[in-house]
């Protein structure tokens, strides 16, 4: 076999690689890669580590009046459990605290 056989058998070989590379990691779930940090209704302050970007993320009992976004992603914070209607748009690096006299958020999603 020739050199240049060798070199496109390899190139052949490493594209096949990286395919199979590229296809596995795209079945592990995203994250939203960094911290959400948030105040409880206990005042214990709960930090979360690079939460997933699907789904609805319940907060803590009692849900959360400050809120610390140091995510890669935005947030949307929600005044119910279930991530549905109304909700504050929170952006990357960014924190918020709810309005007095307002409750808590409950839940939060990420925008992707």
């Amino acid at each position: 076999m020739s050199l240049t056989h060798h070199r496109r058998l390899r190139i052949a070989a490493g594209t096949a690689l990286l395919t199979l590379a590229v296809t596995g990691c795209s079945v592990l779930g995203r994250t939203a890669v960094g911290p959400v940090t948030y105040t409880s209704g206990d005042a214990s302050h709960v930090q979360v580590n690079s939460p997933p970007v699907r789904g609805c993320h319940r907060l803590a009992a009692g849900g959360a009046r400050t809120v610390t976004n140091l995510t890669l992603v935005d947030l949307k914070l929600y005044p119910k459990g279930d991530c549905k209607g109304k909700y504050t748009y929170l952006g990357t690096t960014l924190s918020n605290e709810t309005a007095p006299g307002a409750g808590p958020w409950q839940s939060y999603g990420t925008v992707h």
